[in-house]
Protein backbone atom coordinates (compact mmCIF):
# COMPACT_ATOMS: atom_id res chain seq x y z
CA UNK A 1 0.00 0.00 0.00
CA UNK A 2 1.36 3.49 -0.83
CA UNK A 3 2.26 5.68 2.14
CA UNK A 4 1.46 9.40 2.50
CA UNK A 5 2.75 11.67 5.27
CA UNK A 6 0.89 14.66 6.67
CA UNK A 7 2.80 17.30 8.63
CA UNK A 8 -0.01 19.32 10.18
CA UNK A 9 -1.95 20.30 13.27
CA UNK A 10 -4.36 18.18 15.26
CA UNK A 11 -8.05 19.14 15.10
CA UNK A 12 -9.87 18.03 18.24
CA UNK A 13 -13.17 18.25 16.31
CA UNK A 14 -11.95 15.75 13.73
CA UNK A 15 -13.00 17.82 10.71
CA UNK A 16 -9.69 19.31 9.58
CA UNK A 17 -5.95 18.96 10.12
CA UNK A 18 -4.27 15.62 10.65
CA UNK A 19 -7.56 13.86 11.38
CA UNK A 20 -9.10 14.94 8.06
CA UNK A 21 -5.89 14.09 6.21
CA UNK A 22 -5.67 10.55 7.57
CA UNK A 23 -9.34 9.85 6.86
CA UNK A 24 -8.93 11.15 3.31
CA UNK A 25 -5.81 9.05 2.72
CA UNK A 26 -7.73 5.95 3.76
CA UNK A 27 -10.57 6.68 1.31
CA UNK A 28 -7.99 6.48 -1.48
CA UNK A 29 -6.49 3.25 -0.05
CA UNK A 30 -3.28 4.98 0.99
CA UNK A 31 -1.69 4.36 4.38
CA UNK A 32 -1.38 7.62 6.29
CA UNK A 33 1.37 8.58 8.74
CA UNK A 34 1.63 11.89 10.54
CA UNK A 35 3.92 14.40 12.18
CA UNK A 36 1.86 16.73 14.36
CA UNK A 37 2.93 20.38 14.41
CA UNK A 38 0.50 21.68 16.99
CA UNK A 39 -2.58 20.87 19.06
CA UNK A 40 -5.75 22.88 18.57
CA UNK A 41 -8.66 23.29 20.96
CA UNK A 42 -11.59 23.45 18.56
CA UNK A 43 -14.99 22.23 17.42
CA UNK A 44 -16.85 22.85 14.16
CA UNK A 45 -17.61 26.46 15.15
CA UNK A 46 -14.35 27.91 16.45
CA UNK A 47 -10.76 27.47 17.59
CA UNK A 48 -10.14 28.58 21.17
CA UNK A 49 -6.44 27.87 21.57
CA UNK A 50 -3.41 26.42 19.76
CA UNK A 51 -0.31 24.88 21.30
CA UNK A 52 2.69 24.73 18.95
CA UNK A 53 4.94 21.71 19.35
CA UNK A 54 8.72 22.27 19.52
CA UNK A 55 10.35 22.19 16.05
CA UNK A 56 12.83 19.54 17.24
CA UNK A 57 9.95 17.20 18.10
CA UNK A 58 8.33 17.75 14.70
CA UNK A 59 11.65 16.94 13.04
CA UNK A 60 12.00 13.71 15.02
CA UNK A 61 8.48 12.61 14.05
CA UNK A 62 9.30 12.98 10.35
CA UNK A 63 12.69 11.29 10.64
CA UNK A 64 11.44 8.27 12.62
CA UNK A 65 8.69 7.70 10.06
CA UNK A 66 11.08 7.97 7.12
CA UNK A 67 13.37 5.41 8.78
CA UNK A 68 10.66 2.74 8.73
CA UNK A 69 8.16 3.62 5.98
CA UNK A 70 8.72 4.14 2.27
CA UNK A 71 6.94 7.48 2.06
CA UNK A 72 5.56 8.12 -1.44
CA UNK A 73 4.30 11.66 -0.91
CA UNK A 74 3.76 14.23 1.83
CA UNK A 75 1.66 17.28 2.57
CA UNK A 76 2.03 20.16 4.98
CA UNK A 77 -0.81 21.86 6.79
CA UNK A 78 -0.59 24.17 9.79
CA UNK A 79 2.95 25.53 10.21
CA UNK A 80 2.33 28.38 12.60
CA UNK A 81 5.66 30.15 13.06
CA UNK A 82 9.03 30.77 11.43
CA UNK A 83 10.89 28.21 13.55
CA UNK A 84 8.49 25.40 12.63
CA UNK A 85 8.54 26.42 8.95
CA UNK A 86 12.33 26.38 8.77
CA UNK A 87 12.68 23.04 10.57
CA UNK A 88 10.01 21.33 8.48
CA UNK A 89 11.52 22.66 5.24
CA UNK A 90 15.02 21.60 6.23
CA UNK A 91 13.86 18.12 7.27
CA UNK A 92 11.61 17.42 4.27
CA UNK A 93 14.30 18.61 1.84
CA UNK A 94 16.41 15.58 2.81
CA UNK A 95 13.93 13.23 1.12
CA UNK A 96 12.91 12.78 -2.51
CA UNK A 97 9.13 12.36 -2.16
CA UNK A 98 6.93 15.16 -3.58
CA UNK A 99 5.41 17.65 -1.13
CA UNK A 100 1.97 19.24 -1.38
CA UNK A 101 2.00 22.46 0.66
CA UNK A 102 -1.37 23.73 1.89
CA UNK A 103 -0.72 27.26 3.24
CA UNK A 104 -3.14 27.24 6.16
CA UNK A 105 -3.28 30.92 7.15
CA UNK A 106 -6.67 31.46 8.82
CA UNK A 107 -9.35 29.12 10.09
CA UNK A 108 -12.91 29.66 8.84
CA UNK A 109 -13.69 31.25 12.22
CA UNK A 110 -10.81 33.73 11.74
CA UNK A 111 -8.15 32.20 14.01
CA UNK A 112 -4.56 32.87 12.86
CA UNK A 113 -2.94 29.54 11.94
CA UNK A 114 0.08 31.03 10.17
CA UNK A 115 1.46 34.02 12.02
CA UNK A 116 1.58 37.20 9.95
CA UNK A 117 5.31 37.66 10.49
CA UNK A 118 5.99 34.12 9.22
CA UNK A 119 4.31 34.44 5.81
CA UNK A 120 7.55 35.54 4.13
CA UNK A 121 9.33 32.56 5.72
CA UNK A 122 6.67 30.25 4.27
CA UNK A 123 7.38 31.67 0.83
CA UNK A 124 11.16 31.52 1.25
CA UNK A 125 11.47 28.04 2.74
CA UNK A 126 8.34 26.03 1.83
CA UNK A 127 7.84 27.15 -1.78
CA UNK A 128 11.19 25.73 -3.02
CA UNK A 129 10.63 22.24 -1.55
CA UNK A 130 7.03 21.93 -2.75
CA UNK A 131 5.74 20.08 -5.78
CA UNK A 132 2.53 22.11 -5.62
CA UNK A 133 1.04 24.70 -3.25
CA UNK A 134 -2.75 24.78 -2.74
CA UNK A 135 -3.93 28.18 -1.45
CA UNK A 136 -7.55 29.25 -1.36
CA UNK A 137 -8.52 32.70 -2.61
CA UNK A 138 -7.66 34.50 0.64
CA UNK A 139 -4.34 32.66 0.99
CA UNK A 140 -3.42 33.36 -2.63
CA UNK A 141 -4.07 37.07 -2.00
CA UNK A 142 -1.86 37.09 1.11
CA UNK A 143 0.96 35.18 -0.59
CA UNK A 144 0.91 37.08 -3.89
CA UNK A 145 0.18 40.51 -2.45
CA UNK A 146 -2.72 41.31 -4.82
CA UNK A 147 -6.50 41.31 -4.46
CA UNK A 148 -8.27 38.70 -6.56
CA UNK A 149 -11.50 40.07 -8.05
CA UNK A 150 -11.46 38.59 -11.55
CA UNK A 151 -10.06 35.80 -13.68
CA UNK A 152 -7.31 38.18 -14.83
CA UNK A 153 -6.33 38.66 -11.17
CA UNK A 154 -6.24 34.88 -10.69
CA UNK A 155 -3.82 34.54 -13.59
CA UNK A 156 -1.69 37.40 -12.23
CA UNK A 157 -1.61 35.80 -8.78
CA UNK A 158 -0.57 32.42 -10.21
CA UNK A 159 2.30 33.98 -12.14
CA UNK A 160 3.44 36.04 -9.13
CA UNK A 161 3.50 32.91 -6.95
CA UNK A 162 5.49 31.13 -9.66
CA UNK A 163 8.04 33.97 -9.68
CA UNK A 164 8.27 33.74 -5.90
CA UNK A 165 9.56 30.19 -6.22
CA UNK A 166 6.55 27.88 -6.29
CA UNK A 167 6.81 24.93 -8.67
CA UNK A 168 3.10 24.49 -9.44
CA UNK A 169 0.16 26.36 -7.89
CA UNK A 170 -3.46 25.35 -7.43
CA UNK A 171 -5.78 28.16 -6.33
CA UNK A 172 -8.82 26.42 -4.87
CA UNK A 173 -12.16 27.70 -6.13
CA UNK A 174 -14.46 27.37 -3.15
CA UNK A 175 -14.51 31.14 -2.64
CA UNK A 176 -15.13 31.94 -6.32
CA UNK A 177 -18.63 32.31 -7.72
CA UNK A 178 -17.92 29.84 -10.53
CA UNK A 179 -16.51 27.22 -8.10
CA UNK A 180 -13.51 26.66 -10.37
CA UNK A 181 -10.03 25.61 -9.28
CA UNK A 182 -7.09 27.06 -11.24
CA UNK A 183 -3.83 25.16 -11.68
CA UNK A 184 -0.61 26.71 -12.99
CA UNK A 185 1.61 23.82 -14.08
CA UNK A 186 4.48 23.62 -16.56
CA UNK A 187 3.76 27.08 -17.92
CA UNK A 188 0.03 26.54 -18.54
CA UNK A 189 -3.19 27.27 -16.65
CA UNK A 190 -5.75 24.48 -16.27
CA UNK A 191 -9.29 24.86 -14.93
CA UNK A 192 -11.34 22.40 -12.87
CA UNK A 193 -15.01 23.26 -12.53
CA UNK A 194 -16.86 22.00 -9.47
CA UNK A 195 -19.74 22.69 -7.12
CA UNK A 196 -20.27 23.06 -3.39
CA UNK A 197 -21.17 20.01 -1.32
CA UNK A 198 -23.83 20.81 1.26
CA UNK A 199 -23.05 20.20 4.91
CA UNK A 200 -19.27 20.75 4.85
CA UNK A 201 -18.47 23.04 7.78
CA UNK A 202 -14.67 23.17 7.71
CA UNK A 203 -11.63 21.15 6.71
CA UNK A 204 -12.51 21.15 3.01
CA UNK A 205 -9.12 22.56 2.01
CA UNK A 206 -7.30 20.01 4.16
CA UNK A 207 -9.29 17.16 2.63
CA UNK A 208 -8.71 18.40 -0.92
CA UNK A 209 -4.93 18.76 -0.51
CA UNK A 210 -4.83 15.36 1.23
CA UNK A 211 -6.73 13.78 -1.68
CA UNK A 212 -4.19 15.22 -4.12
CA UNK A 213 -1.35 13.93 -1.92
CA UNK A 214 -2.90 10.46 -1.78
CA UNK A 215 -3.23 10.21 -5.55
CA UNK A 216 0.35 11.40 -6.05
CA UNK A 217 1.45 8.67 -3.61
CA UNK A 218 -0.21 6.18 -5.96
CA UNK A 219 1.90 7.43 -8.87
CA UNK A 220 -0.83 9.49 -10.55
CA UNK A 221 0.32 12.71 -12.23
CA UNK A 222 -0.56 16.09 -10.76
CA UNK A 223 -3.31 17.14 -13.19
CA UNK A 224 -5.15 13.83 -12.81
CA UNK A 225 -4.59 13.77 -9.03
CA UNK A 226 -6.37 17.11 -8.76
CA UNK A 227 -9.23 15.99 -10.99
Amino acid sequence: MPVALTVAGSDSGGGAGVQADLKTFSVFYVHGVCAITGITVQNTLKIEEVYDLPPSLIKKQIEILAEDFKINSAKTGMLRNDKIIKEVAKTLSKYDFPVVADPVILSKSGYELLQEDAIDDFIEFIFPISYVITPNRYEAEKLSGIKIKSKIDIEKSLKILKKKGANSILIKGGHFGNKTDYLYHEGKIFEYKGKNIKGCKHGVGCSFSAAITANIAKGIDLKESIR
